[in-house]
């Protein structure tokens, strides 16, 4: 484990972990263009795409399979370079589980300022990365490395689904409850972590557990509808299932689960800019009279390997509101 009185990860980085996530309104504006004309012999159906935001890309292949393909890499978001690579390839991961696939390969995306920092701690993290995907069984073989100004650190993730058994954010259907299976406030208590050193156990837990079997959970109860909670927050990633499934989704505040410490440490002033800019987004699409500006930020707090929100109800995780018929053009109503 690396000492972090000698060496300090977070101060290497502006942002943080998912917090440092291109702010959503600038990439939808930037990526709405990009669908272009398919050729008449691609490999195979896309079933997922840009359209509607999902997690992974997802394609038809022959023999009745789907292959899902993702990437997710970023800035340290803990001190400890062991723990930065098991909770970023757990992150990473976690497209696969959100699109309800199963991770079979991946690969290393690291970028290092060789002349800043040992490349000793590099190894631990990419032992990190390492030891998370042989918990997954998923193979990590290779990869690609940079010189960098920034320490930078992810995987690029090629998984397999069932093609008629996808976990899908515009699947939604009024009547469904809606179900979140990890707490929130990884995104204040990262702040607070990169601005006093404190560290957190009980975070680094949740970002390093495995989104396996909360997915295994949900399309076990039949779920179709589902996406994880990173950097957009729970109301950024709600606002984009709600909008392309064509519902509103109804919120309980006092339902959503939050990690000790977290409400405490937003004020105490540790907020990530993500996290505002998030509120920001969603705001004109929602309804937060009922909230308090508190309640309303860790609701849309940047979650790093967050759980899975999902439109159904899953064994032991909170139901957290429910998705009604579209309200008066709103996406979301928070009670």
């Amino acid at each position: 484990m690396n000492d972090s009185t000698t060496v300090r990860l977070t101060q290497f980085a502006r942002g943080g972990g998912c917090a440092c996530k291109i702010p959503p309104g600038e990439l939808e504006a930037v990526v709405g263009g990009l669908i272009g004309r398919v050729p008449d012999d691609a490999a195979g159906e896309l079933l997922v795409g840009l359209d509607d935001g999902d997690d992974a890309a997802v394609v038809r292949i022959s023999g009745g399979t789907a292959l899902i393909a993702t990437t997710d890499f970023f800035t340290p978001v803990v001190d400890d370079p062991y723990d930065w690579g098991r909770i970023a390839a757990a992150n990473a991961l976690s497209d696969v589980y959100a699109m309800g696939g199963r991770p079979v390969v991946a690969l290393n995306l690291l970028s290092w300022p060789r002349e800043a920092l040992p490349f000793e701690l590099a190894t631990e993290v990419l032992r990190g990365g390492a030891q998370v995907c042989a918990l997954a069984g998923c193979h990590l073989a290779g990869g690609h490395s940079v010189d960098d100004a920034e320490p930078k650190y992810g995987l690029a993730v090629t998984g397999t689904a069932d093609p008629d058994r996808l976990l899908r954010n515009d699947s939604g259907r009024a009547g469904l409850p809606l179900s979140l299976t990890k707490p929130l406030g990884l995104g204040v208590l990262n702040a607070r972590h990169k601005a006093t050193g404190e560290r957190f156990e009980h975070a680094v837990a949740v970002m390093t557990a495995l989104n396996a079997d909360a997915a295994e959970a949900a399309l076990a109860a039949g779920a179709t509808c589902a996406t994880d909670v990173t950097g957009f927050g729970l109301l950024g990633h709600l606002h984009k299932l709600a909008r392309a499934s064509g519902v509103t989704a109804v919120l309980d505040a006092a339902a959503v689960p939050l990690l000790e410490g977290a409400r405490e440490s937003l004020r105490a002033g540790h907020l990530p800019g993500g996290s505002r800019r998030n509120l920001d987004w969603v705001r004109p699409h929602a309804d937060l009279e009922a909230v308090d500006t508190e309640t309303a930020l860790l609701l849309a707090d940047a979650q790093t390997s967050g759980g899975l929100l999902v439109a159904g109800e899953v064994p032991g995780a909170p139901v957290i509101g429910e998705l009604v018929a579209r309200v008066d053009g709103r996406t979301i109503l928070v009670a």
